[in-house]
């Protein structure tokens, strides 16, 4: 039984391939091809974002420029251009803002609206969904994809059932029969690790989490297991934040094979530190605390964490930083199946005044970084 309130009209715009289709909008030549936008292939780059035309080749973000170069011969790579994926994603922002003040970015290119009292006096969500996307489309040139329903999580699920360019509505009367057949894997909060638990226990989709109490789940999985339980049930009563204050930004990614391939490891770092700096920059923040984290292929995992003054705000001091975290681990010596990196103690620029770091790099970490400089076009 749902306890949830269904009045609540919550819609999940996400934002098609942006980077790649940003790439294609302003090269028309680009248009129908596969496109990587990310490092060098030749120099061991590692893709942010790609086409679908891509991805039907099994190209995906986080992947070796190299290995998406095997898989799609064809493709074109085109170095990412923040300053014109940012100039977009405000413009869209200010569209989504002449139908409700409830809106919660979540990254450059996806947000979350609350509907149920909009502007417009729209009592259907879905209307005002399918009009959003239209106003994108006609003012960007852009596609994007919507989910609406009565909470959050189902919502941002729904955005991702008929992509790209499409809109998808779970209403509550259906969305336990839909919870049901849901796999294990789509539910928020579930890795790679947490999902291997699962399966262990049987529990393959949300009809098979469903059957276990919650204080099953709290011993299993400790306070994750509440909060699944309640997806489970498609209970999530977490409002759409327009002021949300973040505590941290992080991004992690597992490897595809594991790895201590120090140069490899590096252009991963860049990929998560170029995700966690563009967040950062759309909420005009700067971080005092950096982390570095680390899973080995036996599965132990550390952190690194290092606090800064004053704080940072642009992906060269990142790295100089996480670099730094790095000597203090065994990248380069020992496998390493993920890497994450996480910023905290944020504040607002505003309130910090931007101070370049003077600190010298040793001979060999400057050697280091002037090589990922060549392969990362953000430095």
């Amino acid at each position: 039984m749902i306890m949830t309130s269904p009045s609540r009209k919550i819609i999940h715009i996400d934002m098609d391939a942006f980077f790649a289709s940003v790439e294609q909008l302003d090269n028309p030549q680009l248009r129908n091809r596969p496109v990587i936008v990310g490092g060098d292939p030749r120099k061991r780059g590692v893709v942010a974002a790609c086409s679908y035309e891509a991805r039907f080749f099994g190209v995906h973000s986080a992947m070796s420029s190299a290995k998406a170069a095997e898989l799609c011969p064809g493709a074109i790579f085109a170095k990412p251009r923040m300053a014109r994926y940012k100039e977009i994603s405000a413009h869209v922002l200010s569209l989504f803002s002449e139908f409700t003040d409830l809106i919660e970015p979540l990254s450059i290119d996806e947000a979350f609206l609350d509907v149920t009292l909009n502007k417009l006096g729209e009592p259907s969500a879905t209307r005002l969904a399918e009009g959003i996307r239209k106003r994108i489309f006609k003012e960007t040139g852009l596609t994007a994809s919507a989910g609406v329903s009565y909470n959050k999580f189902l919502a941002k699920i729904a955005s991702d059932l008929e992509k790209p360019d499409g809109l998808s509505v779970i209403i509550p009367e259906k969305a336990l029969r839909f919870l049901d057949a849901l796999p294990i894997s789509k539910f928020h909060g579930v890795g790679r690790v947490t999902e291997k638990k699962m399966l262990h226990l049987g529990i393959r989709t949300g009809r098979d989490l469903r059957q276990y109490t919650k204080e099953d789940l709290l011993r299993h999985f400790g306070k994750n297991g509440a909060f699944f339980h309640d997806m489970a049930c498609g209970l999530d009563d977490r409002p759409v934040r327009p002021n949300r204050v973040r505590k941290s930004i992080g991004s992690e990614t597992t490897l595809q094979h594991d790895s201590k391939d120090t140069h490899y490891l590096l252009t991963i770092l860049h990929h998560l530190i170029e995700k966690v700096v563009n967040i950062l920059l759309l909420k005009d923040c700067t971080a005092s605390t950096i982390t570095l984290k680390i899973r080995y292929h036996d599965f132990s995992t550390i952190t690194r964490s290092i606090t800064v003054s004053p704080p940072v705000f642009s992906a060269e001091d990142v790295f100089t930083h996480i670099h730094r975290l790095k000597n203090t681990t065994e990248l380069g010596r020992k496998k390493i199946r993920l890497l994450g990196v996480t910023l905290s103690k944020l504040s607002s620029r505003q309130e910090t005044k931007p101070v370049q770091l003077l600190l010298p790099f040793p001979k060999d970490e400057r050697k280091n970084l002037e090589y990922i400089k060549s392969i990362h076009p953000i430095l």
